[in-house]
């Protein structure tokens, strides 16, 4: 089933439990895929990949408007920031453990013979096609940059 079409069904069964959390999340992701569609300059269906980015990056958006809330000691906006974060992050692949990211990441580094930090570029890529909507893109950079140096 489509991103779309699953998003569609959840906030019909948002709108009936009167979510309106859930309900102004999915909007947003709604509303996403949608300038997506329109930016590319067809109505096709976005690819997995695609649907993955868009909802990682939605997600990064939330946590980091949370994040400067709370710096700014505003915890009753980063709040429903938080909360909506958790909403879209249904929708995204189960997440792996910081250490399972690790594992990933030095077998990627075997593999390249990677040995510095010059290297960098070419374990991120390998790491970020293979941790794709798994694993979010600070979390590998924070690793292979502690194995690198």
């Amino acid at each position: 089933m489509s991103l779309q079409k699953q998003i569609m069904d959840a906030m019909k069964i948002a709108m009936k439990a009167k979510d309106s959390t859930t309900l102004e999340s999915l909007r947003a992701v709604k509303s996403a895929i949608l300038i997506a569609q329109t930016q590319s300059g067809s109505k096709q269906e976005l690819s997995a990949d695609e649907e993955i980015k868009l909802l990682q990056k939605l997600v990064k958006q939330r946590k980091d408007s949370a994040a400067i809330f709370t710096e700014q000691n505003r915890e009753d906006l980063a709040k429903p920031e938080r909360e909506q974060a958790a909403v879209i992050e249904k929708f995204l692949p189960e997440q792996l453990s910081e250490d399972e990211v690790a594992k990933v990441v030095e077998a990627i580094i075997a593999k390249t013979g990677a040995n510095s930090m010059k290297d960098m570029g070419k374990v991120m890529g390998m790491a970020n096609a293979e941790l794709a909507g798994r694993a979010d893109g600070k979390t590998i950079s924070t690793l292979v940059k502690a194995k690198l140096s």
